[in-house]
Protein backbone atom coordinates (compact mmCIF):
# COMPACT_ATOMS: atom_id res chain seq x y z
CA UNK A 1 0.00 0.00 0.00
CA UNK A 2 2.79 2.44 0.81
CA UNK A 3 4.30 1.82 -2.64
CA UNK A 4 0.96 2.62 -4.29
CA UNK A 5 0.64 5.80 -2.22
CA UNK A 6 4.16 6.93 -3.14
CA UNK A 7 3.48 6.29 -6.83
CA UNK A 8 0.18 8.22 -6.66
CA UNK A 9 1.89 11.26 -5.14
CA UNK A 10 4.73 11.03 -7.69
CA UNK A 11 2.18 10.95 -10.54
CA UNK A 12 0.38 14.01 -9.17
CA UNK A 13 3.68 15.90 -9.01
CA UNK A 14 4.68 14.97 -12.56
CA UNK A 15 1.22 15.91 -13.88
CA UNK A 16 1.33 19.33 -12.23
CA UNK A 17 -1.63 18.64 -9.93
CA UNK A 18 0.65 19.04 -6.91
CA UNK A 19 3.06 21.94 -7.38
CA UNK A 20 6.79 21.67 -6.74
CA UNK A 21 8.30 23.02 -3.53
CA UNK A 22 5.08 22.97 -1.52
CA UNK A 23 4.61 21.34 1.84
CA UNK A 24 2.95 17.93 1.94
CA UNK A 25 0.51 17.16 4.77
CA UNK A 26 2.09 15.89 7.96
CA UNK A 27 2.07 12.08 8.23
CA UNK A 28 -0.20 12.13 11.27
CA UNK A 29 -2.70 14.34 9.38
CA UNK A 30 -2.68 12.45 6.07
CA UNK A 31 -3.07 8.96 7.57
CA UNK A 32 -6.63 9.38 8.94
CA UNK A 33 -7.74 11.25 5.80
CA UNK A 34 -6.75 8.25 3.65
CA UNK A 35 -7.81 5.71 6.30
CA UNK A 36 -4.26 4.34 6.43
CA UNK A 37 -1.89 3.73 9.30
CA UNK A 38 0.70 6.39 10.05
CA UNK A 39 3.41 3.78 9.40
CA UNK A 40 2.12 3.34 5.82
CA UNK A 41 2.28 7.10 5.14
CA UNK A 42 5.73 7.32 6.74
CA UNK A 43 7.01 4.51 4.50
CA UNK A 44 5.55 6.23 1.42
CA UNK A 45 7.24 9.53 2.31
CA UNK A 46 10.51 7.65 2.88
CA UNK A 47 10.28 6.22 -0.66
CA UNK A 48 9.55 9.65 -2.11
CA UNK A 49 12.56 11.15 -0.36
CA UNK A 50 14.79 8.26 -1.39
CA UNK A 51 13.86 8.67 -5.07
CA UNK A 52 14.13 12.47 -5.06
CA UNK A 53 10.41 13.32 -5.23
CA UNK A 54 10.38 14.86 -1.76
CA UNK A 55 12.75 16.76 0.52
CA UNK A 56 12.51 17.09 4.29
CA UNK A 57 13.88 19.60 6.74
CA UNK A 58 13.92 18.77 10.43
CA UNK A 59 11.13 20.64 12.14
CA UNK A 60 9.76 22.03 8.84
CA UNK A 61 8.08 19.04 7.24
CA UNK A 62 8.23 17.38 3.82
CA UNK A 63 8.20 19.26 0.50
CA UNK A 64 7.60 18.12 -3.07
CA UNK A 65 10.60 17.98 -5.42
CA UNK A 66 11.99 16.35 -8.54
CA UNK A 67 15.08 14.11 -8.69
CA UNK A 68 18.37 15.91 -9.29
CA UNK A 69 19.42 16.22 -12.91
CA UNK A 70 15.86 16.15 -14.26
CA UNK A 71 15.50 19.73 -15.44
CA UNK A 72 14.93 19.36 -19.20
CA UNK A 73 15.79 22.15 -21.60
CA UNK A 74 12.94 23.44 -23.73
CA UNK A 75 13.01 23.69 -27.48
CA UNK A 76 13.24 27.37 -28.33
CA UNK A 77 9.80 28.70 -29.16
CA UNK A 78 9.45 31.19 -32.00
CA UNK A 79 13.06 30.57 -33.04
CA UNK A 80 12.51 27.78 -35.54
CA UNK A 81 14.10 27.91 -38.94
CA UNK A 82 12.02 29.32 -41.78
CA UNK A 83 12.93 26.22 -43.76
CA UNK A 84 11.40 23.85 -41.19
CA UNK A 85 9.02 21.55 -43.00
CA UNK A 86 6.33 21.45 -40.33
CA UNK A 87 6.11 23.95 -37.45
CA UNK A 88 3.87 22.94 -34.54
CA UNK A 89 5.20 25.50 -32.05
CA UNK A 90 2.65 28.20 -32.88
CA UNK A 91 -1.13 27.76 -32.60
CA UNK A 92 -2.30 30.39 -35.08
CA UNK A 93 -3.65 30.75 -38.62
CA UNK A 94 -2.74 32.76 -41.66
CA UNK A 95 -5.24 34.95 -43.52
CA UNK A 96 -6.38 34.50 -47.11
CA UNK A 97 -5.15 36.97 -49.73
CA UNK A 98 -8.70 37.91 -50.72
CA UNK A 99 -9.65 38.83 -47.16
CA UNK A 100 -6.47 40.87 -46.67
CA UNK A 101 -6.95 42.69 -49.97
CA UNK A 102 -10.54 43.61 -49.21
CA UNK A 103 -9.64 44.82 -45.71
CA UNK A 104 -6.79 46.91 -47.10
CA UNK A 105 -9.09 48.48 -49.71
CA UNK A 106 -11.56 49.42 -46.98
CA UNK A 107 -8.83 50.75 -44.67
CA UNK A 108 -7.34 52.87 -47.46
CA UNK A 109 -10.57 54.84 -47.67
CA UNK A 110 -10.53 55.36 -43.90
CA UNK A 111 -6.83 56.22 -43.87
CA UNK A 112 -7.46 59.38 -45.88
CA UNK A 113 -9.46 60.71 -42.93
CA UNK A 114 -6.46 60.28 -40.59
CA UNK A 115 -3.60 61.31 -42.85
CA UNK A 116 -3.76 64.91 -41.69
CA UNK A 117 -3.44 63.98 -38.00
CA UNK A 118 -0.31 63.14 -36.01
CA UNK A 119 -1.31 59.46 -35.91
CA UNK A 120 -0.49 59.18 -32.21
CA UNK A 121 -3.53 57.64 -30.52
CA UNK A 122 -2.36 56.79 -27.02
CA UNK A 123 -5.46 54.81 -26.06
CA UNK A 124 -5.94 53.35 -29.52
CA UNK A 125 -7.86 54.49 -32.58
CA UNK A 126 -11.34 55.62 -31.59
CA UNK A 127 -13.00 53.60 -34.39
CA UNK A 128 -11.33 50.41 -33.14
CA UNK A 129 -12.09 51.10 -29.47
CA UNK A 130 -15.74 51.56 -30.42
CA UNK A 131 -15.80 48.36 -32.51
CA UNK A 132 -14.28 46.31 -29.67
CA UNK A 133 -16.63 47.86 -27.09
CA UNK A 134 -19.60 47.01 -29.30
CA UNK A 135 -18.48 43.37 -29.47
CA UNK A 136 -18.52 43.12 -25.66
CA UNK A 137 -21.94 44.76 -25.51
CA UNK A 138 -23.37 42.35 -28.08
CA UNK A 139 -22.03 39.43 -26.01
CA UNK A 140 -23.86 40.57 -22.89
CA UNK A 141 -21.37 42.91 -21.20
CA UNK A 142 -22.26 46.61 -21.71
CA UNK A 143 -19.03 48.40 -22.54
CA UNK A 144 -18.06 51.96 -23.45
CA UNK A 145 -15.11 52.86 -25.74
CA UNK A 146 -13.33 54.54 -22.82
CA UNK A 147 -13.11 51.11 -21.16
CA UNK A 148 -11.02 49.75 -24.06
CA UNK A 149 -7.25 50.13 -24.41
CA UNK A 150 -5.72 48.98 -27.72
CA UNK A 151 -2.33 47.25 -27.52
CA UNK A 152 0.17 45.61 -29.85
CA UNK A 153 -1.15 42.12 -29.19
CA UNK A 154 -2.35 40.38 -26.03
CA UNK A 155 1.22 39.85 -24.80
CA UNK A 156 1.84 43.59 -24.56
CA UNK A 157 -1.46 43.99 -22.75
CA UNK A 158 -0.34 41.44 -20.17
CA UNK A 159 3.01 43.17 -19.69
CA UNK A 160 1.27 46.49 -19.06
CA UNK A 161 -0.83 44.84 -16.36
CA UNK A 162 2.21 43.39 -14.60
CA UNK A 163 3.89 46.79 -14.60
CA UNK A 164 0.79 48.67 -13.43
CA UNK A 165 -0.58 46.32 -10.79
CA UNK A 166 2.37 44.31 -9.43
CA UNK A 167 5.68 45.01 -7.79
CA UNK A 168 8.86 42.86 -8.04
CA UNK A 169 8.57 39.89 -5.72
CA UNK A 170 4.78 39.93 -5.77
CA UNK A 171 2.75 36.81 -6.46
CA UNK A 172 0.68 35.94 -9.53
CA UNK A 173 -1.67 32.95 -9.50
CA UNK A 174 -1.36 31.01 -12.76
CA UNK A 175 -2.80 27.81 -14.13
CA UNK A 176 -0.57 24.79 -14.47
CA UNK A 177 -0.14 24.24 -17.40
CA UNK A 178 -0.55 27.65 -19.04
CA UNK A 179 0.59 29.91 -21.90
CA UNK A 180 4.43 29.85 -21.94
CA UNK A 181 4.91 33.46 -23.04
CA UNK A 182 2.84 34.61 -20.07
CA UNK A 183 5.15 32.68 -17.75
CA UNK A 184 8.16 34.31 -19.38
CA UNK A 185 6.59 37.75 -18.93
CA UNK A 186 5.99 37.00 -15.25
CA UNK A 187 9.62 35.98 -14.80
CA UNK A 188 10.90 39.10 -16.55
CA UNK A 189 8.70 41.25 -14.34
CA UNK A 190 10.40 39.51 -11.38
CA UNK A 191 7.14 38.16 -10.05
CA UNK A 192 6.51 34.88 -8.26
CA UNK A 193 4.15 32.31 -9.77
CA UNK A 194 1.62 30.48 -7.61
CA UNK A 195 0.37 27.56 -9.73
CA UNK A 196 -3.07 25.95 -9.55
CA UNK A 197 -3.67 22.74 -11.50
CA UNK A 198 -5.74 22.34 -14.66
CA UNK A 199 -6.26 18.72 -15.69
CA UNK A 200 -8.17 17.14 -18.57
CA UNK A 201 -11.23 17.50 -16.33
CA UNK A 202 -10.73 21.23 -15.78
CA UNK A 203 -9.95 23.40 -12.77
CA UNK A 204 -9.80 22.30 -9.14
CA UNK A 205 -12.24 24.56 -7.30
CA UNK A 206 -10.90 23.79 -3.83
CA UNK A 207 -7.28 24.47 -4.77
CA UNK A 208 -8.10 27.77 -6.49
CA UNK A 209 -10.17 29.06 -3.63
CA UNK A 210 -7.64 27.89 -1.03
CA UNK A 211 -4.84 29.62 -2.97
CA UNK A 212 -6.78 32.88 -3.14
CA UNK A 213 -7.64 32.64 0.55
CA UNK A 214 -4.19 31.66 1.87
CA UNK A 215 -1.82 33.45 -0.53
CA UNK A 216 -4.02 36.41 -1.56
CA UNK A 217 -2.02 36.94 -4.78
CA UNK A 218 -1.98 40.43 -6.23
CA UNK A 219 -3.06 39.15 -9.66
CA UNK A 220 -4.45 35.94 -11.15
CA UNK A 221 -3.84 35.21 -14.84
CA UNK A 222 -6.43 32.73 -16.15
CA UNK A 223 -7.58 31.33 -19.53
CA UNK A 224 -11.15 30.10 -18.84
CA UNK A 225 -12.26 29.96 -22.49
CA UNK A 226 -10.73 26.92 -24.23
CA UNK A 227 -7.70 26.94 -22.00
CA UNK A 228 -4.26 26.87 -23.59
CA UNK A 229 -3.06 24.10 -23.80
CA UNK A 230 -5.75 21.74 -22.42
CA UNK A 231 -8.73 23.17 -24.34
CA UNK A 232 -10.96 23.08 -21.24
CA UNK A 233 -13.92 25.46 -20.84
CA UNK A 234 -14.61 26.71 -17.30
CA UNK A 235 -18.28 26.17 -16.28
CA UNK A 236 -20.35 29.24 -15.43
CA UNK A 237 -20.97 28.21 -11.80
CA UNK A 238 -17.23 27.82 -11.25
CA UNK A 239 -16.63 31.30 -12.70
CA UNK A 240 -19.11 32.75 -10.24
CA UNK A 241 -17.41 31.04 -7.28
CA UNK A 242 -14.02 32.24 -8.48
CA UNK A 243 -15.30 35.81 -8.73
CA UNK A 244 -16.56 35.67 -5.15
CA UNK A 245 -13.27 34.27 -3.84
CA UNK A 246 -11.20 36.87 -5.73
CA UNK A 247 -13.31 39.68 -4.33
CA UNK A 248 -12.70 38.46 -0.76
CA UNK A 249 -8.93 38.11 -1.31
CA UNK A 250 -8.63 41.45 -3.15
CA UNK A 251 -7.03 39.75 -6.16
CA UNK A 252 -7.14 41.31 -9.63
CA UNK A 253 -8.33 38.86 -12.29
CA UNK A 254 -6.58 39.08 -15.67
CA UNK A 255 -8.83 36.99 -17.92
CA UNK A 256 -7.27 35.94 -21.22
CA UNK A 257 -10.11 35.66 -23.74
CA UNK A 258 -8.01 35.37 -26.89
CA UNK A 259 -9.50 31.92 -27.67
CA UNK A 260 -13.13 32.89 -27.00
CA UNK A 261 -14.02 33.09 -30.70
CA UNK A 262 -12.80 29.53 -31.34
CA UNK A 263 -15.85 27.75 -29.89
CA UNK A 264 -16.30 24.57 -31.95
CA UNK A 265 -18.83 22.32 -30.17
CA UNK A 266 -20.46 24.76 -27.74
CA UNK A 267 -21.92 28.28 -27.93
CA UNK A 268 -19.41 31.12 -27.74
CA UNK A 269 -18.89 31.86 -24.03
CA UNK A 270 -20.04 35.19 -22.65
CA UNK A 271 -17.41 37.56 -21.24
CA UNK A 272 -16.09 36.44 -17.86
CA UNK A 273 -16.93 39.83 -16.36
CA UNK A 274 -20.58 39.43 -17.36
CA UNK A 275 -20.98 37.01 -14.42
CA UNK A 276 -19.75 39.56 -11.88
CA UNK A 277 -22.00 40.82 -9.15
CA UNK A 278 -22.03 44.31 -7.61
CA UNK A 279 -18.54 45.44 -6.68
CA UNK A 280 -16.79 42.54 -8.46
CA UNK A 281 -16.36 43.79 -12.03
CA UNK A 282 -13.88 46.60 -11.24
CA UNK A 283 -11.15 44.05 -10.44
CA UNK A 284 -11.61 42.08 -13.68
CA UNK A 285 -9.46 42.88 -16.71
CA UNK A 286 -10.42 41.18 -19.96
CA UNK A 287 -7.62 40.58 -22.48
CA UNK A 288 -8.53 40.10 -26.13
CA UNK A 289 -6.71 39.74 -29.42
CA UNK A 290 -7.23 39.22 -33.14
CA UNK A 291 -4.31 36.80 -33.39
CA UNK A 292 -6.30 33.57 -32.99
CA UNK A 293 -9.60 34.56 -34.58
CA UNK A 294 -8.24 36.64 -37.48
CA UNK A 295 -4.49 37.09 -37.99
CA UNK A 296 -1.50 37.46 -35.68
CA UNK A 297 0.36 39.54 -38.26
CA UNK A 298 -1.78 42.57 -37.40
CA UNK A 299 -0.52 42.68 -33.78
CA UNK A 300 -3.84 43.95 -32.48
CA UNK A 301 -4.86 43.26 -28.90
CA UNK A 302 -6.84 45.06 -26.23
CA UNK A 303 -7.75 45.36 -22.58
CA UNK A 304 -11.19 45.98 -21.12
CA UNK A 305 -10.95 47.61 -17.71
CA UNK A 306 -12.15 50.60 -15.72
CA UNK A 307 -11.46 54.03 -17.27
CA UNK A 308 -9.23 54.80 -14.28
CA UNK A 309 -6.99 51.80 -14.94
CA UNK A 310 -6.99 52.57 -18.67
CA UNK A 311 -5.63 56.05 -17.87
CA UNK A 312 -2.83 54.52 -15.79
CA UNK A 313 -1.95 52.04 -18.55
CA UNK A 314 -1.81 54.85 -21.10
CA UNK A 315 0.71 56.59 -18.88
CA UNK A 316 2.87 53.47 -18.97
CA UNK A 317 2.56 53.18 -22.73
CA UNK A 318 4.48 56.38 -23.45
CA UNK A 319 7.59 54.68 -22.07
CA UNK A 320 7.27 51.84 -24.58
CA UNK A 321 5.88 52.78 -28.00
CA UNK A 322 3.61 55.85 -27.60
CA UNK A 323 0.95 54.45 -29.94
CA UNK A 324 0.09 51.62 -32.29
CA UNK A 325 0.02 51.63 -36.08
CA UNK A 326 -2.97 53.53 -37.47
CA UNK A 327 -3.00 51.41 -40.62
CA UNK A 328 -3.05 48.13 -38.69
CA UNK A 329 -5.90 49.40 -36.52
CA UNK A 330 -7.90 50.48 -39.58
CA UNK A 331 -7.42 47.04 -41.12
CA UNK A 332 -8.62 45.54 -37.84
CA UNK A 333 -11.75 47.70 -37.98
CA UNK A 334 -12.43 46.51 -41.53
CA UNK A 335 -12.04 42.86 -40.45
CA UNK A 336 -14.28 43.24 -37.40
CA UNK A 337 -16.99 44.73 -39.62
CA UNK A 338 -17.07 41.40 -41.49
CA UNK A 339 -17.07 39.12 -38.43
CA UNK A 340 -20.49 37.72 -39.34
CA UNK A 341 -18.89 36.21 -42.46
CA UNK A 342 -15.26 35.65 -41.45
CA UNK A 343 -15.75 33.91 -38.10
CA UNK A 344 -18.14 31.15 -39.28
CA UNK A 345 -15.74 30.35 -42.13
CA UNK A 346 -12.83 30.21 -39.68
CA UNK A 347 -14.75 27.93 -37.30
CA UNK A 348 -15.56 25.54 -40.16
CA UNK A 349 -11.87 25.44 -41.08
CA UNK A 350 -10.80 24.75 -37.48
CA UNK A 351 -13.33 21.93 -37.11
CA UNK A 352 -12.05 20.27 -40.26
CA UNK A 353 -8.44 20.47 -39.15
CA UNK A 354 -9.24 19.29 -35.63
CA UNK A 355 -10.87 16.19 -37.14
CA UNK A 356 -7.82 15.67 -39.33
CA UNK A 357 -5.48 15.75 -36.33
CA UNK A 358 -7.63 13.37 -34.29
CA UNK A 359 -7.79 10.97 -37.22
CA UNK A 360 -4.01 11.14 -37.63
CA UNK A 361 -3.48 10.41 -33.93
CA UNK A 362 -5.86 7.44 -34.03
CA UNK A 363 -4.16 6.11 -37.16
CA UNK A 364 -0.47 6.61 -36.41
CA UNK A 365 -0.37 6.84 -32.59
CA UNK A 366 -3.27 4.89 -31.08
CA UNK A 367 -1.27 4.45 -27.87
CA UNK A 368 -1.32 8.22 -27.26
CA UNK A 369 -4.40 9.68 -25.58
CA UNK A 370 -6.12 13.04 -25.69
CA UNK A 371 -9.50 14.62 -25.02
CA UNK A 372 -11.56 16.02 -27.90
CA UNK A 373 -11.35 19.79 -27.15
CA UNK A 374 -14.66 21.71 -27.41
CA UNK A 375 -12.78 24.74 -28.71
CA UNK A 376 -9.37 26.31 -29.02
CA UNK A 377 -6.62 25.51 -31.48
CA UNK A 378 -4.69 22.55 -30.05
CA UNK A 379 -4.83 19.09 -28.48
CA UNK A 380 -3.08 18.26 -25.20
CA UNK A 381 -1.66 14.82 -25.98
CA UNK A 382 -0.51 12.27 -23.39
CA UNK A 383 2.40 10.16 -24.69
CA UNK A 384 2.12 7.65 -21.86
CA UNK A 385 5.78 8.07 -20.91
CA UNK A 386 7.94 11.07 -19.83
CA UNK A 387 9.90 11.53 -23.06
CA UNK A 388 8.40 14.74 -24.47
CA UNK A 389 11.58 16.86 -24.33
CA UNK A 390 13.73 14.14 -25.88
CA UNK A 391 11.09 13.56 -28.56
CA UNK A 392 10.88 17.28 -29.37
CA UNK A 393 14.65 17.42 -29.80
CA UNK A 394 14.76 14.31 -32.00
CA UNK A 395 11.75 15.48 -34.05
CA UNK A 396 13.80 18.40 -35.38
CA UNK A 397 15.85 15.88 -37.35
CA UNK A 398 12.59 14.55 -38.81
CA UNK A 399 11.50 17.98 -40.01
CA UNK A 400 9.05 18.80 -37.19
CA UNK A 401 9.31 21.58 -34.63
CA UNK A 402 7.18 21.09 -31.52
CA UNK A 403 7.25 22.04 -27.84
CA UNK A 404 7.58 19.65 -24.92
CA UNK A 405 4.74 19.79 -22.41
CA UNK A 406 7.16 20.98 -19.76
CA UNK A 407 7.38 24.33 -21.59
CA UNK A 408 3.83 25.07 -20.44
CA UNK A 409 4.51 24.65 -16.73
CA UNK A 410 5.88 27.06 -14.11
CA UNK A 411 7.49 23.98 -12.53
CA UNK A 412 10.28 22.72 -14.85
CA UNK A 413 10.14 18.95 -15.23
CA UNK A 414 6.40 18.45 -15.02
CA UNK A 415 4.26 17.44 -18.04
CA UNK A 416 7.16 15.49 -19.55
CA UNK A 417 4.55 13.03 -20.85
CA UNK A 418 2.64 15.71 -22.78
CA UNK A 419 2.81 17.43 -26.16
CA UNK A 420 0.67 20.31 -27.34
CA UNK A 421 -0.21 19.68 -30.98
CA UNK A 422 -1.99 22.58 -32.72
CA UNK A 423 -4.49 21.82 -35.48
CA UNK A 424 -3.78 25.04 -37.37
CA UNK A 425 -2.08 23.44 -40.38
CA UNK A 426 -3.74 21.85 -43.43
CA UNK A 427 -4.95 18.24 -42.92
CA UNK A 428 -2.21 16.73 -45.09
CA UNK A 429 0.50 18.43 -43.04
CA UNK A 430 -1.09 17.41 -39.75
CA UNK A 431 -1.16 13.77 -40.83
CA UNK A 432 2.47 13.95 -41.94
CA UNK A 433 3.51 15.69 -38.72
CA UNK A 434 2.01 12.97 -36.51
CA UNK A 435 3.56 10.26 -38.71
CA UNK A 436 6.98 11.87 -38.34
CA UNK A 437 6.61 12.28 -34.58
CA UNK A 438 5.81 8.60 -34.22
CA UNK A 439 8.76 7.76 -36.46
CA UNK A 440 11.02 9.94 -34.29
CA UNK A 441 9.74 8.26 -31.13
CA UNK A 442 10.22 4.68 -32.28
CA UNK A 443 13.08 4.99 -34.76
CA UNK A 444 16.68 4.46 -33.70
CA UNK A 445 17.90 4.36 -30.10
CA UNK A 446 15.09 4.38 -27.49
CA UNK A 447 14.50 7.81 -25.99
CA UNK A 448 15.69 8.38 -22.44
CA UNK A 449 12.92 9.41 -20.09
CA UNK A 450 13.47 12.85 -18.55
CA UNK A 451 12.14 11.61 -15.21
CA UNK A 452 12.86 8.00 -14.38
CA UNK A 453 10.19 5.95 -12.70
CA UNK A 454 11.19 4.83 -9.18
CA UNK A 455 12.23 1.23 -8.78
CA UNK A 456 9.17 0.37 -6.69
CA UNK A 457 6.85 0.77 -9.68
CA UNK A 458 6.28 -2.36 -11.77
Amino acid sequence: MYRHLADAIRTLVLDGRIALHIKLPAERELAPCLKLSRATVTAAYDLLRESGYARSRRGSGTWTALPDGNRPAAVNRMLTSESAAIDLTIAAFGLSVDVVTEALDRSTVLLAQHAGTTGYHLFGLQELRTAVADRYTLRGLPTRPEQIFITSGAQQALMFLFWALCRPGGSVMVENPTYPNALEAIRRARLRTVPVPVSDDGWDDEVMQATLRQVAPRLAYLIPDFHNPTGCLMPVDQRVRLLRAARVSGTWLAIDETFTDTALDVPTPGPFASHAGPGEADHIISIGSMSKSHWGGLRIGWLRATPQLIEELAGLRVTVDTAGSVLDQLVAVALLERDDVLLPARIAQIRQQRSALMTALATHAPQWTTRWPPGGLSAWVDLGQPVATALAQRAIGHGVHIESGTRFSPDPGTFEHRLRIPYTLPPVQLDEAVRRLVEALHGGVPLVAAVKRPRWVA
